[in-house]
């Protein structure tokens, strides 16, 4: 039973699902559309969508706290100078994910991740 197992785990120890969450994050709002996965997009979604809104506070700690998260300086500076503004009238829905079809390796579910 999983009751009460909030945490997707892809299949990867948990140090391993953070890094790689972490860059699947620093791509999609450097280059702003990234091709993953249907699972590692359902993931990556929810966290971006923290990181534009802690963009929008715009204050020091929130600043930080991205930092933290984010592995680029620049894309944390793009994060609160260009991103922030742009989506300060919308109140969440950030992101979009849009399915593709299938990988040709491994057939896997891929999906499109897209800042709105």
């Amino acid at each position: 039973m999983r009751h009460r197992n909030a945490v997707k785990r892809l299949g990867r120890t948990s140090s391993h699902r953070k890094a790689m969450l972490r860059n699947l994050v620093t791509s999609l709002l450097k280059y702003e559309k990234i091709i993953t996965t249907d699972a590692k997009a359902k993931e990556l979604k929810s966290i971006a969508e923290k990181m534009i809104t802690l963009g929008k506070r715009g204050n020091l700690h929130a600043r930080r706290q991205a930092l933290s998260f984010i592995m680029d300086d620049e894309v944390t500076r793009k994060v609160f100078d260009e991103l922030s503004p742009r989506y300060s009238e919308r109140t969440g829905g950030y992101t979009r994910v849009i399915k593709l079809g299938y990988r040709v390796g491994d057939n896997a579910p891929l999906s499109q991740v897209e800042l709105v």
